[in-house]
């Protein structure tokens, strides 16, 4: 916390109509600024008193109460170093390219603040650009947790700025092995559909042809993503997916939208477990991850602009997934590693 920061004090005085209410829902109420989990927090270091002694935040009021909160200023949050091995794609002195693994989050955020990419940067010593933000410092782009394959990340703020640029200006080339469900019946497409934060489970995206009840999405950012169908496995379809946007989600969002979800992707719409084979007689372990792999990411070099093309082989879980897809259905595996010429 800053040198020489005071708590701010407050004085709160129950009265006959607070009784049975609860102490952390009173302060919460009478201090709009503090949060009922920071409450909890100042509840928990003993900075909260009624009648001058340590309370819990379930103790009920009876009205004559005095209650003193001692709002101690939180430390400033940065990100700690981690000893977490990492699979390293490409280096130079200006960019680190890093084989991300299904189930590690990118930087530290609500409900992860260890174990992430950043702490494991870190651990290894790593300079990073400061980008502003200290819980992520070097990062210009992101991949979902449950999404595995090639991230980017600047080493110093000259080679964040320009990666931040090329970003914007959509000059860096990204490449995703997706299996999503059912067959498509194009060779091809094109989504283009704007996303937004779903107005009712907010920890979804969505686009306005799937909004409910007819609410509107906030902040709708327009959204493009373009696919190629490698070959279909069963009742589902292999992609090659090309990102000209990065919206939130955007893959699982768009494929969710065209009602053919990402396999896995349960928050999204699809099965936790896949059936398969001759009247689905067969029923797949659950994949426990997205099937979704950033298999490709093609930049140009901030100092030299020369054109650098990272690829990140299609992880051993996807590939053995395929595999047992493909003999539930009674199809040839080798049709599989034809399909994934270039990615395994």
């Amino acid at each position: 916390m800053p040198a020489g920061a005071q708590p701010e004090i407050h004085e709160l005085l129950a009265v006959d109509t607070d009784a049975g209410t609860r102490l952390d829902r009173f302060v919460a109420a009478h201090c709009p600024e503090l949060s009922r989990s920071r409450v909890q927090e100042l509840i928990d270091g003993g900075f909260l008193l009624v009648n001058g002694k340590p309370a819990k935040s379930s103790q009920k009021l009876h009205g004559g109460e005095l209650i003193l909160v001692r709002a101690q200023p939180r430390p400033a949050p940065h990100a700690e170093a981690e000893s977490i091995p990492l699979d390293v794609l490409y280096e130079d002195d200006d960019v680190i390219a890093i084989n991300k693994p299904a189930g590690m989050t990118v930087h530290a955020g609500a409900g992860a603040v260890s174990g992430t990419l950043v702490n494991a940067l870190l651990g290894r010593g790593q300079a990073l650009s400061l980008s502003g933000d200290p819980l992520r410092p070097g990062i210009v782009h992101r991949l979902d947790k449950e999404t595995s394959g090639v991230i980017l990340v600047a080493k110093n703020d000259a080679a964040h700025a320009k990666l931040g640029e090329a970003f914007r200006q959509r000059a860096i080339k990204k490449t995703y092995i997706a299996l999503v469900q059912g067959q498509l019946k194009e060779k091809s497409g094109l989504i283009e559909l704007a996303i937004g934060r779903d107005p009712i489970h907010r920890t979804r995206m969505t686009t306005e042809r799937k909004a409910w009840h007819g609410a509107a999405i906030s902040n709708p950012r327009e959204a493009r993503t373009d696919w190629r169908a490698l070959t279909a496995i069963d009742n589902t379809t292999l992609l090659e997916v090309q990102l000209h946007t990065g919206r939130t989600h955007q893959i699982r969002v768009h494929f969710s939208a065209l009602k053919h979800p990402v396999v896995g992707d349960t928050l999204y719409g699809a099965a936790r477990e896949l059936r398969a084979g001759a009247h689905e007689k067969v029923t797949l372990p659950p994949l426990e991850r997205n099937f979704l792999h950033a298999a490709k990411l093609g930049f140009a070099q901030p100092r030299t602009g020369a054109w650098i093309e990272v690829r990140a082989v299609l992880p051993a879980e996807l590939r053995d997934f395929l595999l047992k897809l493909a003999d539930a259905a009674g199809e040839q595996p080798q049709r599989i590693d034809v399909a994934l010429a270039g990615y395994l």
